[in-house]
């Protein structure tokens, strides 16, 4: 007997669909699925996945009757109206878990890039240019790395920095008692202090959006690498942008941007200096998405629609 019918409407990996029709639902898998499609199919459906196609609001929720669940192949559930969730009782399952590695690893790449000018150096070189006072750089030994949020994200960027004999510290509003071998709890006034490197690892929220503004990046005692692998939302572009250009900010590396993808990232205000500094590195929303975070994203959501049965 089925346990009900699940609509795939992003692409996620195969084992997702093989193990939710081996716990006995009926799956379809329809990765080109408009809005508009999925609006008009959803009644017949009693869970729905996606990635990151669409934002699944009031109206996508309302026309899903049926909806016990909805499972999002990522971290953040902030393309999904969590409040009308809840008032359905709709369950709502995510998979930090399994691109948390990924995101660690990126953080720390970019770090190495920043510290090291490996951007630049490689763009001279191409253009005929060997200049090793100009390209010289950091090491993280001895430095103190601020962690901003200590969820499944956080925690593993500490874990890679473990072995760069650094000092991490970490900050996170709504957790106490968190200290361990990887990361000490301290307040936002010693993070600001003592900070070296920042690392962003908080959801969008309204409390978070836009978080980082010229106000917040004024307290930091010693000029800072930054890094966001976050949620673009949460950071001024521009207040970045004028940070490195009063030196309070030394290199940036963005994986997020508060507006992604073309056309419309190249008509943001801010773009046009945003490409052109040679001390920002950026990337296209990628950190945790990896070869290998693919299959394991899809592997934690099933083993969450398991415990759900």
């Amino acid at each position: 007997m089925s346990k009900g019918k699940i609509l795939i409407v992003d692409e996620l990996h195969a084992i997702f669909k093989e193990r939710a029709a081996a716990m006995g639902y009926e799956v379809h898998d329809e990765p080109n699925f408009t809005r508009a499609q999925t609006l008009a199919a959803i009644a017949d459906y009693d869970g729905i996945a996606v990635r990151t196609k669409f934002r699944i609001d009031r109206e996508l929720i309302d026309a899903g009757t049926k909806l016990k669940f909805i499972a999002r192949a990522g971290a953040g559930l902030d393309n999904i109206d969590e409040a009308v969730a809840l008032e359905r009782n709709i369950h709502l399952i995510n998979a930090p878990e399994g691109n948390m590695d990924a995101v660690g690893e990126h953080a720390v790449g970019l770090m190495l890039s920043l510290m090291n000018n490996f951007r630049n150096a490689d763009m001279e070189i191409r253009k005929g240019k060997w200049d090793r006072e100009g390209n010289r750089g950091y090491e993280l030994k001895g430095k103190t790395v601020g962690i901003i949020g200590y969820g499944f994200m956080g925690s593993s960027l500490a874990r890679k920095l473990s072995g760069f004999g650094v000092q991490v510290i970490a900050y996170d509003k709504y957790k106490t008692g968190f200290s361990d071998q990887y990361a000490r709890e301290v307040s936002m006034e010693e993070i600001v202090k003592l900070s070296d490197v920042l690392s962003f690892h908080i959801p969008l929220t309204n409390e978070t959006r836009q978080l980082v503004d010229e106000e917040y990046l004024l307290h930091f005692r010693k000029p800072i690498f930054f890094i966001n692998t976050a949620r673009g939302e949460i950071v001024s572009t521009q207040a970045v942008l004028n940070a490195l250009n009063k030196g309070k900010i030394l290199g940036a590396g963005l994986d997020v941007l508060e507006v992604e993808k073309f056309p419309a990232l190249a008509e943001q205000p801010w773009f046009a200096e945003l490409i052109s500094s040679g001390k920002v590195i950026l990337t296209p929303h990628v950190g945790g998405w990896t070869f290998d975070s693919y299959r394991k994203i899809s592997e934690v959501l099933s083993d969450k629609l398991a415990a759900l049965s």
